[in-house]
């Protein structure tokens, strides 16, 4: 499974593109940041935040992407603004198809080193050492995209294939109770028919 995350925010956008399964150490593809200027006009900003995710889901073809979901800050300008860039990451993974997860920071923090507390520091640390990285991924918010998808190739990898099975089943089932029901039919038929002879 291939996993774009993003650690959505205006001024800076991380995003690192991670491969692995459940239960096998991860690979780094990709990271880096979007970055826009704080003077340019809000909307261009999103435009270009929308335009650079595009190119990074035609370059790398992630199967899914992980965006950290928004939590109550008390700068709320701050909260804004990274509602607006996790808002653009989900319409562009929407447009091409890709399923959407939203992972809170404790639960990204939690699959990573163990702690859901764990600061910034110690996320950067753990993300360097599970892909074997040369070098520390900077800034911060490259490091948290990392960690998000290694978090949901960790988690949402376990998620989908027990989504998938419960989906067989229920398939099966209907399947069944369709046979049923045209077993049913067909012996309803066969009945009529029998007494229109008589």
């Amino acid at each position: 499974m291939r996993v774009l995350g993003v650690d959505p925010g205006l001024t800076r956008c991380g995003l690192g593109v991670v491969e692995g399964s459940p239960g096998r150490p991860p690979k780094m593809i990709a990271v880096g940041v979007i970055r826009t200027p704080a003077d340019l006009d809000v909307a261009k900003r999103l435009v270009r935040i929308e335009a650079e995710l595009e190119e990074w889901i035609v370059e790398h073809r992630p199967d899914a992407v992980a965006v950290e979901r928004v939590f109550a800050q008390q700068n709320v300008r701050t909260v804004m603004g990274t509602a607006q860039a996790s808002g653009v990451a989900m319409v562009v993974a929407a447009r091409r198809g890709l399923p959407v997860a939203l992972h809170t920071p404790s639960e990204v923090k939690a699959a990573v080193t163990g702690s859901g507390r764990a600061g910034k520091e110690q996320v950067t640390t753990m993300v360097t050492r599970i892909l074997k990285l040369a070098e520390r991924p900077t800034p911060a918010d490259a490091a948290d995209a990392l960690a998000l998808a290694i978090c949901h190739v960790w988690r949402g990898g376990v998620t989908s294939r027990l989504e998938e099975a419960a989906g067989s089943r229920a398939n099966l089932e209907a399947l069944a109770q369709a046979q049923s029901r045209l077993q049913v039919a067909r012996l309803r038929a066969a009945v009529a028919a029998q007494e229109g002879r008589r």
